[in-house]
């Protein structure tokens, strides 16, 4: 089993976009991230079924001296979106991600970016503001937080991750994305009754 889960693995990280580095291990959270067959979307339902990641935060790109947090967010489906300045398919899905955000943001969606791998913070701000990114985003050169995701691997640059208003997972890109690809599950997502705990 093993053997099986660590081949899946390598196949998305040979197709998937920008791919390099390790696989972080899980820290907190119920969630366990598994790509079967090396599949390169996830869908987790029912949402009885679904785990939550770890605790996110992590100073945020644009704003000195501040701590942003997937806590910020309560009540809120949040779509996470793994991404660097230096990685071409995040400058591809760039404009794709806004476009959903500003589609479903009076539905209660929240996105929050993570940058990773930018040790020239500035970069990562040029590129926030060439691409008129309006959400916040932690910047993580180090990739601490991403440790929080369950094992999703921290080699697959971009990935998303749609998380539910109770904040579990609920599905899981490991590829570049269109606004066609990711709007209806953010809606249908964002659209859930949510469950008593």
């Amino acid at each position: 089993m093993r053997k099986v889960l660590a081949s899946a693995l390598a196949v998305v990280a040979v197709t998937a976009g920008c791919a390099t580095g390790t696989d972080a291990v899980a820290t907190g959270g119920t969630f366990d991230f598994v790509s079967p067959g090396g599949q390169t979307e996830i869908f987790y339902d029912p949402p009885s079924d679904r785990g939550t990641i770890g605790e996110l935060s992590g100073p945020d790109l644009m704003e000195d001296g501040k701590t942003t947090s997937l806590a910020d967010f309560e009540g809120q489906a949040v779509v996470l979106n793994v991404w660097g300045q230096w990685c071409g398919p995040c400058r591809g899905e760039a404009d794709d991600l806004e476009e959903v955000f500003e589609n479903t943001k009076d539905l209660g969606v929240q996105f929050l970016g993570i940058n990773v791998r930018d040790n020239a913070q500035d970069k990562a701000q040029d590129f926030v503001i060439d691409n008129k990114v309006t959400y916040p985003s932690i910047y993580d050169p180090p990739m601490r937080t991403l440790t929080a995701l369950g094992g999703i691997p921290t080699s697959v640059v971009p990935t998303t991750i749609v998380l539910d208003k109770q904040h579990r997972v609920a599905a899981v890109y490991l590829r570049e994305l269109l606004a066609e690809d990711l709007q209806p599950v953010v809606e249908r997502i964002a659209g859930e009754e949510t469950e008593s705990q």
